[in-house]
């Protein structure tokens, strides 16, 4: 057991360093000597920052020309059930499949060893995709994309928290790692596609001649939301094995597979704040914007005090501190004179709301208002609406019904039946 703990403790330090055993350049000639690796594929792998994990690459059919009959999948593995059995339904059904894991970020070495962790950043995700590949019988490789997480993801969740605004970093981490930047790399590693475990499914309508995103099956698990951005480009070469199919059915999938993840917990919502103590990750990160500022009722006059508005978002209830005859919410977060803007319940609602960036799958562009179903949170139920153009990127979105807590920064996205129309990013709620 000691020794067991002090391998752990190793292998995180190591890679708290960037470094881990195998990844360094001259380790390279000989690790390609031992496992017998093609050298042409072994040498797109290095040039493209795609390493492999100890021993468990070791598989004669990592030297394969030629590929299965459905084509060569690059599954992203997480280390938790759904992607694990996502590559598993992918080797079933007769694909060649290669499990791909990305080291976004480096937890501290005390949260790196802790039995409790549901992230799936870090060495312990890493190790639980590692094993479930060499059950599988399928080659398994780590590629660092820390750097480019820090760039795309991290670095805008804090400056979108400095501005006043709440952002989804799952979303960008969809649309810029996932989507972006794995799905080029595994292109340029020969792969067909690249797999995920969202629970979405894909479409070819061959009336548009588009791609489509639709719903999982599983409308609690339904992930179309997070994935609102994607191309048809990207989506023409991803594969959603899950989609079909519930959680419950999935965890029984992975007990039938023998998989030792099969009753792992969900993963926490913010995989880069795992005790997802928001504050105090960007205090550590970006504390200039730390600054105590008024609480302000509707009418402008000051009833409170705070120290910063990253500690409060649209909608919130706790936190303000202040004696009220009635409950107090947070209406909106003023970034540009650092004021906090409180009152009832009633003034959360609004009945229009502004959306930039907005992407569009199902249709090429929005020329005239439609009629669609939109949601403003991902558990959230849609609601009747009706998506009007401003520009080629923003639109005017109006309900039928009122909706409680716009939050600029996150996502709306449009539905259309099962089908996801678009989405962009919520500028600011309307009256």
């Amino acid at each position: 057991m000691r020794t067991r703990r002090r391998l752990g403790r190793r292998r995180c330090r190591e890679q708290a360093e960037g470094l881990r055993t195998g990844f360094i350049d001259d380790d390279f000639r000989e690790i390609d000597k031992k496992f017998r690796l093609d050298p042409a594929f072994f040498s797109r792998a290095k040039n493209g920052k795609i390493f492999p994990f100890g021993k468990l690459i070791a598989q004669d059919s990592m030297t394969k020309k030629s590929k299965g009959p459905k084509g060569l999948v690059a599954a992203a593995m997480s280390g938790g059930v759904d992607s694990s059995v996502a590559a598993a339904l992918l080797k079933e059904e007769g694909f060649d499949v290669i499990g791909i894991t990305m080291n976004l970020f480096s937890l501290p070495k005390e949260v790196c060893l802790s039995e409790d962790l549901r992230s799936c950043c870090g060495w312990k995700a890493q190790e639980d995709a590692s094993r479930v590949a060499k059950i599988l019988g399928i080659p398994h490789y780590i590629v660092d994309f820390r750097r480019e997480f820090e760039e795309s993801v991290i670095a805008d969740f804090c400056r979108e928290y400095g501005l006043g605004r709440t952002p989804n970093p799952c979303i960008r981490c969809n649309q810029f790692i996932k989507f972006g930047l794995l799905l080029d790399r595994a292109k340029r590693l020969g792969a067909d596609f690249v797999a995920t475990g969202h629970y979405a499914r894909t479409a070819f309508d061959t009336g548009s001649n588009r791609w489509l995103l639709k719903k999982g099956l599983d409308a609690a698990k339904d992930q179309s939301y997070f994935l609102y951005p994607l191309t048809q480009d990207e989506l023409s070469g991803t594969l959603f094995p899950l989609g079909g199919w519930t959680k419950n059915e999935i965890r029984r999938l992975a007990a039938r597979y023998e998989l030792p993840v099969a009753r792992k917990p969900e993963s926490q919502e913010i995989c880069f704040i795992p005790d997802q103590d928001y504050p105090r990750f960007l205090k550590e990160r970006v504390p200039e914007v730390f600054r105590p500022g008024p609480i302000v009722d509707l009418g402008g006059k000051t009833i409170g005090e705070h120290n910063g508005i990253v500690h409060f978002t649209v909608g919130q209830r706790r936190g303000m501190g202040i004696a009220a005859p009635h409950p107090l919410y947070v209406i909106e977060v003023d970034a540009e004179r650092n004021t906090i803007v409180a009152g009832k319940n009633e003034d959360l609602y609004a009945s229009r709301l502004e959306a930039s960036d907005v992407n569009w799958i199902s249709i090429e562009k929005l020329e005239e208002p439609k009629a669609i179903r939109a949601k403003i949170r991902s558990k959230q139920a849609e609601s009747r609406a009706k998506i009007v153009p401003q520009d080629s990127k923003t639109v005017l979105v109006e309900f039928e019904k009122l909706q409680r807590a716009v939050t600029p920064g996150q996502a709306v996205v449009f539905y259309d039946d099962d089908t996801v129309v678009g989405g962009g990013i919520i500028v600011r709620a309307l009256d």
